[in-house]
């Protein structure tokens, strides 16, 4: 075999530096405290980051609105630190305790982000059939109240490097509340953006913040809001679902983004109609959304082997509710925010079982896939599952 031979650039000198350098440095290491001067809490950059992203909030309910007995607003100040900003569009996760089930749910921020630096956080929760978490909220939460929130999240926020200027929002019922704060925000000028907002309801009377909504078009150019109706025929409403021909109708020319946010069966109507539009997946952004498994006219009932820290639980879960949801209504705790695969902080790994994914829900990490991490927010029991938690 040959010899190769290497050269290093350098001198002799440049070696005896090295090893004088190194050699000051260890001295200089072993003669210090063995005491940290500063706590790191106190640096900058750490304050900074603990108030953006706080590993919780503890808030007060300041004040509840109630809007014509379909949804109610609650108004939320910080019983300490100063509250996390956020960015237009970005939502609140919060943990609750109903029962001995222990759960987390996100509602989008309503509020603008200049009023987080006023000390003010605000939410709109509207009743939906077999709401568990929001029909507790509507029935029990009153002023006074503490609840635990997480730092504010989501990606439905606009990106001058990746969005087009121009913004059209689709809403469809409680779906409004992004878009409303993004709509204060581009009136405060704490956003650079021109949002086309088309407003889909049922009917007028399921409006909300129309009066707001209509004040802001009125007095800034940037904001232009259009109201849809699926199920009354009014004057100065449009009629029908908000589709590809209603986009083309309102949207600012051929170069615009599309934010999407409401409930499941907007979102199964857009996957047919914006696909019309012949526009680039970048410039069409969804709010994260779970449509769920579909009903059985049967649910089996199997059981889960919850393995957290060393120690095993078994419970009993249904074919018709999500691995997550059977771990809170059992009491376990598990970390969650988004309950939609897209944030994976609930990642746990399968250990034995099979589970179903709904199409599209599956946004978990190739390597994920491989060794059988699932995110139990958006998986639903088939057989006995035995699943390691934490």
């Amino acid at each position: 075999m040959s010899k190769k031979k290497f050269s290093v650039n350098g001198t002799f000198k440049d070696s005896v530096n090295t090893v004088k350098f190194l050699t000051e440095r260890k001295q200089f290491i072993n003669s210090a405290e063995a005491v940290i001067p500063t706590r790191t809490d106190d640096f900058g950059v750490n304050k900074v980051a603990k108030s953006i992203h706080p590993k919780e909030q503890k808030l007060v309910i300041d004040r509840i609105e109630e809007h014509s007995n379909i949804a109610k607003s609650y108004y939320f100040k910080s019983e300490g630190a100063p509250l996390a900003y956020f960015k237009a569009g970005q939502y609140l996760t919060f943990k609750l305790e109903i029962g001995s089930s222990v759960v987390t749910r996100s509602y989008s921020i309503a509020s603008s982000p200049a009023s987080a630096l006023n000390g003010e956080y605000q939410i709109t929760v509207k009743r939906i059939n077999d709401g568990f978490v929001s029909d507790y909220i509507l029935d029990n939460w009153s002023v006074g109240d503490k609840v635990i929130a997480y730092a504010p999240e989501g990606n439905l926020i606009y990106n001058p490097l990746r969005d087009a200027k121009n913004i059209v929002g689709i809403a469809g019922g409680s779906g409004i509340t992004p878009f409303l704060s993004i709509a204060r925000a581009i009136a405060q000028g704490d956003e650079d953006c021109i949002l086309t907002l088309l407003y889909g309801c049922r009917t007028s009377d399921e409006i909300l913040f129309k009066a707001e909504l209509d004040s802001l078009s009125e007095k800034n150019e940037k904001i232009n809001v259009v109201y849809v109706l699926s199920h009354s025929d009014e004057e100065g409403y449009e009629k029908g679902f908000v589709g590809a021909d209603i986009i083309r109708k309102y949207a600012p020319g051929e170069n615009y983004s599309i934010f999407v946010c409401g409930p499941g069966g907007l979102y199964k109507f857009l996957d047919t109609e914006l696909p019309k539009l012949q526009k680039e997946k970048k410039f069409i952004r969804f709010e994260v959304f779970s449509s769920g498994k579909k009903a059985e006219e049967e649910p089996k009932e199997y059981s889960i082997t919850v393995i957290n820290r060393g120690n095993e639980t078994v419970i009993k879960a249904s074919s018709n509710e999500t691995v997550l949801c059977a771990f809170e209504r059992a009491g376990i705790v598990v970390p969650a925010r988004c309950h939609t695969g897209e944030c994976g902080f609930c990642r746990s790994k399968l250990v034995s079982g099979k589970v179903y994914i709904p199409e599209g829900e599956d946004k978990r990490r190739i390597a994920d896939m491989q060794f059988n991490f699932i995110h139990p927010c958006c998986c639903y029991p088939e057989s006995d599952l035995v699943v390691r938690i934490n």
